[in-house]
């Protein structure tokens, strides 16, 4: 490997665990308060800065880590709840790096705001076919009331922590974008 591929080695590496880092201290920081539209936003936040910034390789690498560190961390669900979690992030991640980087118009602020519109029923789709439709009544067969609880966790919140964070994106990721490529 060169020089220059040595280099953005290194760099993909050191961009992926800064992003870690940053989503296991939203993950522990806001757990605390017991909100999962707070937690929830922090982390679909994360998830599409990741892509945005680092690509998509990142954003699948965080997308993957994300639910199995909350669950390592005493603050996610159960595993069998987990695979649903990851395809959930990785479709969101795989989403926003498609539909993001393409222009619709003049204005890149239209393919930002498709993708957070279709990235967030997207993952809400899956999450809620996967964890509520497949996962709580057939995999893991709770009593109806803390079945009724995780379903709850994984149903219309999760488009609104998809699309709060997809809102939050389209102000943030543009002037972190813009003064990355100022310094580079």
């Amino acid at each position: 490997m060169g020089k220059q591929g040595m280099s953005k080695s290194v760099l993909w590496i050191t961009r992926t665990a800064i992003f870690t880092a940053l989503l296991v201290v939203a993950q522990v920081g806001t757990a605390p308060l017991g909100n999962t539209f707070v937690t929830g936003t922090a982390v679909n936040l994360l998830l599409i800065i990741t892509v945005m910034i680092c690509g998509m390789a990142s954003g699948v690498t965080i997308a993957v880590i994300s639910p199995v560190m909350a669950k390592l961390l005493g603050i996610g669900p159960f595993w069998a709840l987990i695979p649903f979690i990851i395809i959930g992030n990785i479709t969101l991640v795989v989403l926003w790096h498609l539909i993001a980087n393409k222009s619709f118009g003049n204005k890149k602020i239209f393919s930002y705001v498709i993708a957070a519109i279709v990235a967030a029923v997207a993952k809400f789709a899956v999450l809620y076919l996967g964890i509520v439709k497949i996962a709580v009544p057939l995999i893991l067969q709770l009593p109806e009331k803390q079945a009724t609880m995780i379903s709850g966790m994984f149903s219309i919140s999760q488009l609104v922590t998809a699309l709060l964070g997809g809102v939050a994106a389209i102000i943030i990721v543009p002037p972190i974008k813009a003064a990355i490529s100022k310094n580079e």
